[in-house]
């Protein structure tokens, strides 16, 4: 087996603070190669300029459940992060985003995705109940994730760094969120994910002899004008998860 590096990055949110740095950090890192999971754009961050820099950065990226949603329903039908976006984005952008697949295979044995193979807005590994959200187990997990020969299946969405070994010569990993460490959604019953820190996240993954061996990054940045610019757009509930890695504002 050739030895090979991988990085995968996922749900930047248009925080491009965050992703200049991780960009910095790859530089150390030196993989032969860097993946998008998607989620790239939505936000009332720095939309334009992010999608700018990811062209220019051509990195083989998967479109995530955002990234369809900016282009197939009208403005007045989106939420608010989406529709804070879809006004700020170029022909140049919309085509770019028309362009990436759900899927891809873009080393010899991994597959990557964003929620599962077949469902961007679907969680891979965790399940939202009435009381809160639990980690699935291993099997129910590889059933989502469904068949494929991919040793190693990798996809993002939740937002929150996992690896998990699904018990059948595979695995799992949820590299985290590049742009936005704590978010809270109403669906399928209201739920908050939070990681408990502001630093921007990404994994290292290389291919060995002995296997995949998988490392996560936690990068720290300056926060502040990414806070100030969710404040300003009137965003309370990013400028706090921006800011700690937590979502409290929701009473809990």
């Amino acid at each position: 087996m050739t030895a090979m590096r991988v990085a995968f990055v996922s749900d930047l949110h248009g925080n491009l603070d965050a992703l200049d740095a991780v960009v910095a950090d790859l530089a150390e890192v030196a993989p032969d190669l860097v993946v998008n999971l998607g989620d790239c754009l939505s936000g009332p961050l720095d939309a334009a300029a992010t999608g700018d820099r990811l062209i220019d950065l051509g990195w083989p990226t998967v479109r995530g459940n955002h990234d369809r949603q900016l282009l197939d329903r009208p403005i007045e039908r989106m939420g608010l992060s989406d529709a804070a976006t879809a006004a700020v984005l170029t022909d140049r952008h919309r085509a770019w985003l028309a362009a990436l697949p759900a899927t891809l295979a873009p080393a010899p044995g991994v597959l990557a995705f964003h929620g599962t193979p077949s469902d961007d807005l679907a969680y891979a590994s965790e399940k939202v109940t009435p009381d809160g959200v639990i980690l699935r187990g291993p099997a129910e997990i590889a059933a989502r994730l469904g068949p494929s020969e991919a040793t190693l299946l990798v996809g993002g969405h939740s937002h929150v760094p996992r690896l998990i070994d699904l018990g059948d010569g595979r695995l799992y990993l949820n590299p985290g969120s590049i742009g936005l460490q704590a978010y809270e959604d109403d669906l399928p019953h209201p739920h908050v994910m939070e990681t408990g820190s502001p630093h921007a996240r990404y994994a290292v993954v290389d291919r060995t002899a002995a296997g995949w061996r998988v490392a996560f990054r936690l990068v720290a940045y300056d926060t502040t004008r990414a806070v100030a610019r969710a404040a300003a757009a009137g965003r309370p509930d990013w400028a706090e998860a921006l800011a700690t890695g937590y979502r409290r504002g929701r009473g809990r």
